[in-house]
């Protein structure tokens, strides 16, 4: 099983990215899949997350209206659209997938089994 997230750059504030994830190995669709960004000096913090049935999407507080979680099931991938790009969001992004997240867990590390390799965003000023 194998997650390789890609997409990522040096944008400026207020510019736009779009971030994707395609898994291998297995079929993603009904597991939870969610998006984490760890920057400099700072632990690894959720940013968005579908849901198991992927009917369900949610989003950290620091990027509710500007980032959007979708995803392509016949692809087998999901991805981030990141607009109003800010200094602060500025990190390592990663993906994630779980087989057996629930609810109230999707916005911890903890629940997630794969990882992607992560994708450098650099927003500059």
């Amino acid at each position: 099983v194998q997650l390789q997230a890609c997409g990522g750059g040096l944008v400026q504030a207020g510019g736009s990215l779009r971030l994707s994830c395609a898994g291998s190995g297995r079929t993603f669709s009904n597991y939870a899949r969610a998006w984490f960004r760890q920057g400099p000096g700072n632990e690894r913090e959720f940013v968005a997350a579908f849901s198991r049935n992927g009917a369900s999407t949610y989003y950290a507080d620091s990027v509710k209206g500007r980032f959007t979680i979708s995803k392509d099931n016949a692809k087998n991938t999901w991805h981030l659209q990141m607009n109003s790009l800010t200094p602060e969001d500025t990190a390592v992004y990663y993906c994630a997938a779980s087989r057996g997240a629930i609810t109230s867990s999707l916005t911890s590390r903890e629940a997630y089994d794969w990882w992607g390799q992560g994708t450098q965003v650099t927003v500059s000023s």
